[in-house]
């Protein structure tokens, strides 16, 4: 494949993970009132079996056994699979305790420091253009932590880090997006099998209180599972600092959903964040066009 293809079809699959991630809100709100931790161990066990068929239709249950001999991908597939669990238990709090915004918030931070890995772990160039960029998305950043309550930071800041360091870790890794993916929830799986048969609240019903609930959570695999696996494709085949970029779509759907949906505050310090972002965003696509036709052959 050329690197031009590779390119289109990097950003096909990051606009369409950013996409289902901007709707994910809907499907969590529908599983109100199932626990949060409970949602979560159903999300990673009922990924395991699409994942595993899925590897197993295409030939490539091989790629998972030759991760497992690498003791390099073992360890940092452990340490993604925390990154990511972590990740889903304070999202689906977030979004299910009314703190939808924080976690936008938290999904607009997270390029920012996406950009700054990108630059200084995996020593990326940023142009002019770009600094500005990241410094307008810095400002109105700030602007919305500068309104946020200790909850809401505290869901925005672990979001942000949680999900930079998972994508990180995962571009240094030599495995495929779907042997890797499948690898961590079988990490996590033992450690759902425990919470749901064990140590959660038996009075609770296992399936959640009703057939629409039990539906929900046996598709919650597959809602975890595509979105991060076109994300993972998408990372492995563009610069992190301009996938840092693209990720702002999911949190501006979120954003716009806790206001005009779940109706949540929309401040005059949030609008003006809103706006600082945007300019970024405006200003680093600017950016990549001028490198793009900067690199055309004449």
């Amino acid at each position: 494949m050329s690197e031009a293809s590779t390119t289109r079809a990097g950003y096909a699959y990051a606009l369409t993970a950013f996409t289902l991630w901007g709707l994910i809100p809907l499907f969590f709100k529908a599983l109100i009132p199932v626990e949060s931790l409970d949602i979560v161990a159903h999300r990673v066990l009922w990924a395991v079996p699409p994942l595993a068929l899925l590897l197993w239709a295409r030939g490539r249950l091989g790629e998972v056994a030759a991760a497992l001999r690498n003791p390099r991908v073992r360890w940092t597939l452990l340490l993604t699979a925390g990154l990511i669990a972590v990740n889903w238990l304070v999202y689906i709090l977030g979004v299910n305790s009314g703190h939808v915004l924080a976690t936008s918030l938290g999904y607009y931070l997270n390029p920012l420091i996406n950009v700054l890995i990108g630059r200084f772990l995996l020593h990326e160039t940023l142009t002019r253009l770009q600094w500005g960029a990241l410094g307008l998305a810095a400002v109105g950043i700030a602007i919305l932590a500068a309104g946020s309550s200790f909850t809401d930071l505290w869901i925005t800041l672990t979001l942000a880090f949680s999900f930079g360091f998972y994508g990180y870790f995962r571009k240094k890794v030599d495995v495929g997006a779907a042997p890797g993916l499948l690898l961590e929830t079988l990490i996590l799986a033992p450690l759902t099998i425990l919470w749901l048969w064990g140590l959660r609240d038996m009075s609770d019903p296992l399936w959640g209180p009703s057939d629409w609930h039990t539906g929900l959570l046996l598709v919650s695999g597959a809602v975890t599972a595509v979105p991060l696996l076109l994300f993972t494709e998408g990372a492995r085949r563009l610069p992190y600092s301009t996938l840092g970029i693209l990720q702002f779509l999911a949190p501006t759907m979120q954003f716009l959903m806790g206001v005009f949906l779940f109706g949540e505050a929309f401040t005059t310090g949030r609008g003006l964040a809103f706006a600082f972002i945007w300019s970024a965003i405006t200003l680093y696509v600017i950016a990549l066009v001028r490198e793009a036709r900067r690199k055309r052959p004449s």
